[in-house]
């Protein structure tokens, strides 16, 4: 997979998660008419794009490889990343309590865990 990419997503993940935290910590929903609310949608749409951009050069290297790895796990890892973030945002958008944030949290964590495993199928048998 692409490095930099990786480690950029993972850095833009995490700093979603302790936006949401905060969010979270403070008891305030998540609100798009509100700039606390706006600003972590605009971060993790920025993610989401990055999350498009590694998984079309995912299936690129996929299709292109003569690696022994396993395809349909890693494809499913790759759709997986770009299928977590939307979902989160939904329910933390509907959650009118408190814990919407939380549902952030969670979805933005687990983004990371996502681009880590898509790293160790990738370099399984390199």
């Amino acid at each position: 997979m692409i490095d930099a990419l990786s480690t950029t997503l993972t850095s833009i993940a995490l700093g979603a998660a302790l936006w949401a935290l905060v969010l979270l910590i403070a008891g305030k929903p998540l609100e798009y008419r509100r700039w606390h609310g706006l600003g972590v949608l605009g971060v993790l749409t920025l993610l989401e794009l990055g999350l498009l951009v590694q998984a079309v050069a995912g299936f690129v290297k996929l299709f292109g490889t003569d690696r022994e790895l396993e395809k349909l796990t890693f494809a499913g890892y790759l759709v997986g990343a770009l299928v977590v973030l939307p979902l989160a945002v939904f329910w933390a958008l509907a959650e009118r309590t408190r814990w919407g944030p939380g549902v952030l949290v969670i979805g933005s964590l687990a983004i990371p865990v996502l681009i880590l495993r898509l790293g160790q199928i990738w370099n399984a048998n390199a």
